[in-house]
């Protein structure tokens, strides 16, 4: 089979992705076999390529928004960031499974989607429709779900004005859920196009800065540098939840410019498959607009290259023939 490769990593110039053949994978106990229709393609999966995210193994193949169909009985299904925990570990059995010391991840641990085939766990991927396109569906697997838990991270309350930091994949979809919510979502980015897809998906603004205070804020640019000013941004008792694996280094904050007021600083680390069961329930019930850039197999290099240059309006897709 085909599979994509980080085979040196870093930057996108150097091509540390390759295009091999291997092995099409043997599912062990309790695993499934995915046949993979299409993958998305993630900011994380662009730190995994140019080193930004330490590789946990030698030539892994990332992806992990991966929409396929199980060998032997078709069934359609999602294999998602979260691959295993220990269910057993004190966060596991407080219902905190994203925190476990034994997590694993798809894409990153084992071989994810940009390839022909992956395993997984059957206890850890996501039925999904078979009648919907599977390049519709795959940025839900992970744009979605991050999007989702990072929306509940950050305390947004009803009918309240939520800052979006970076206007990419994810934000996208998690502008739309909270505007679905009757919050007032101010986009922040510098590109044209992503300011213009921010309003037409009924944001109530879309500039270099908020234009009233916040009641919660997420980022997801992963630019360390937008931290004091979206903290700053808050109004008294604002939240900032920062959706990302891989942040640049935040500067000196300023207590009581930044934080005081109880303004919070919130991480967001993965997610639990309780969280993608409820958000994708919430997507297939109430679809949201779904913006891709279709890229063909062969291309994932020029897809991860495209969004390192920052010119993917919406959620890149990997699809096949």
């Amino acid at each position: 089979m085909r599979a994509w490769v980080v085979d040196r990593p870093g930057p996108m110039a150097s091509r540390p992705l390759a295009l091999i053949e291997r092995e099409v994978p043997e599912p062990g106990p309790g695993e499934v076999l995915v046949r993979v229709e299409a993958c998305g393609v993630c900011r994380t999966d662009l730190h995994l390529a140019e080193g930004d995210l330490a590789p946990r193994r030698p030539r892994t193949s990332p992806g992990h928004q991966a929409v396929g169909r199980v060998e032997g009985t078709g069934e359609r299904v999602g294999v998602a960031w979260l691959r295993s925990t220990c269910g057993t570990c004190p966060y596991c059995r407080r219902g905190m499974e994203n925190l476990c010391p034994s997590s694993a991840y798809t894409g990153w641990d084992a071989d994810g989607g940009y390839a022909d085939y992956l395993v997984a766990p059957a206890d850890y991927v996501h039925p999904l429709p078979g009648d919907v396109p599977a390049e519709r569906l795959a940025p839900l697997l992970c744009a979605g779900i991050i999007g989702y838990r990072a929306l509940a991270r950050c305390d947004l309350p009803a009918g309240g004005r939520l800052g979006i930091y970076g206007f990419g994949a994810s934000a996208h979809l998690t502008a739309q859920a909270a505007i679905a919510q009757g919050a007032v979502v101010h986009a922040v980015t510098r590109s044209a196009a992503s300011r213009e897809l921010a309003l037409e998906l009924g944001a109530a603004s879309a500039g270099d800065r908020p234009p009233e205070p916040l009641d919660a804020a997420i980022l997801f640019a992963p630019v360390g540098d937008l931290v004091p000013a979206a903290l700053e941004a808050l109004d008294r008792g604002g939240t900032l939840a920062i959706a990302g694996i891989h942040l640049t280094d935040v500067p000196v904050l300023n207590y009581e410019r930044h934080l005081f007021q109880e303004r919070t600083l919130r991480s967001v680390t993965a997610n639990t498959r309780a969280d993608g069961r409820a958000y994708l329930e919430l997507a297939l019930a109430h679809p949201p607009r779904v913006t891709t850039v279709p890229y063909p197999f062969e291309e994932a290099g020029r897809a991860l290259a495209d969004l390192a240059a920052g010119q993917v309006n919406g959620a890149a897709v990997l699809v096949k023939d």
